[in-house]
C-alpha cells in the first residue's frame, strides 16, 4: 500500500507521525517480533527494540498512541546522545592563566574530513571574549595549556 510521504499513518505494525516511522518487523534472532524507528529522511533506524506478542502469541501487538509516544521519547533521547557524543569527540574546550596573568579560554574543533584531516585551535580572552590567535593544527593536536601557550606565542602546534 503506497502512502503519500508526508501524511500521518497509523496503522497496526506502521506508524508515521511527529516525523519518525515506527515499523513493526519480524525478530530476525527469534519468533518474536521488533520494533524499529527511523526519523523522517532518515535511512537507518535511530532505535531497535523489541515488541510484544500479541494475544494470540503468534503476531505482534497493534501499535497505539501510547506506545508510539513511549517509542518517539526514547528514539529522540537516543539521538541526542549520539549527537552529544559526537560533538564532544569533535569539540574540546580549555581555560586557563596564562604565564603572562591572562585567562583564556582555548577551543579545538576537529573538522572530520577523509581529504583533509584538520582542526582549529582558537584562544580566547575570557574577559572580553577577543580572539587571540586562531590557526590550523593536525587533527590530533594534544590540547594542553603548555600546547596552547605555545601556540598563543608561535602561532604553531
Amino acid at each position: 500500500m503506497e502512502h503519500a510521504n508526508d501524511a500521518e499513518i497509523m496503522e497496526p505494525t506502521l506508524w508515521k507521525k511527529s516525523g519518525w516511522i515506527a515499523k513493526i518487523i519480524k525478530n530476525a534472532d527469534d519468533d518474536g517480533w521488533a520494533v524499529e524507528m527511523t526519523r523522517v529522511g532518515d535511512s537507518e533506524p535511530s532505535l531497535v527494540g523489541p515488541w510484544t506478542m500479541g494475544r494470540d502469541k503468534k503476531n505482534p501487538k497493534p501499535l497505539d498512541a501510547g506506545g508510539f509516544a513511549t517509542l518517539v521519547k526514547g528514539a529522540t533521547e537516543v539521538m541526542r546522545r549520539h549527537e552529544t557524543t559526537a560533538r564532544e569527540r569533535l569539540h574540546r574546550s580549555l581555560a586557563f592563566v596564562t604565564n603572562e596573568g591572562q585567562r583564556v579560554r582555548v577551543d579545538l574543533d576537529i573538522a572530520p574530513d577523509d581529504d583533509d584531516p584538520h582542526a582549529i585551535l582558537a584562544i580566547f580572552d575570557e574577559a572580553t571574549d577577543d580572539v587571540i590567535r586562531r590557526g590550523r593544527v593536525a587533527p590530533n593536536f594534544k590540547l594542553t595549556a603548555a600546547s596552547a601557550q605555545q601556540f598563543i606565542r608561535t602561532g604553531e602546534g
